[in-house]
């Protein structure tokens, strides 16, 4: 099973995800208000999004017969949070590179 952070980065893996993901900082936006702004139809819109409301990137309000869709700030930390991890291993890769590079003259 994967952890939260892995599931918001396969839901952003695909490009129409992510086209729809980064369509939102600005505000909410209705699944039609998307779906032309990505070049999808609404139906394919609305599965999208039912990827990244399950990988808690997007959330959804009722707004009269409409559903607005806007970004969940709990999946992002998810990700952020699941790459931190590496952070420190990577930190300490690179410094023995640069430290190797030193020693033999090449930095």
């Amino acid at each position: 099973m994967p952890t939260k952070g892995v599931r918001a980065l396969e839901a952003l893996a695909d490009p129409t995800r992510r086209a729809i993901f980064e369509s939102l900082p600005t505000g909410p936006l209705s699944v039609g208000d998307l779906a032309k702004l990505v070049g999808v139809t609404s139906s394919a819109a609305s599965q999208h999004l039912r990827v990244l409301r399950e990988a808690r990137l997007v959330m959804m309000r009722p707004d009269g017969n409409r559903r607005l869709y806007f970004l969940d700030p709990r999946g992002l930390g998810d990700a952020r949070d699941y790459l931190e991890q590496f952070w420190p291993s990577a930190l300490a890769a690179y410094a023995a590179v640069l430290s190797t590079a030193r020693a033999d003259g090449n930095a």
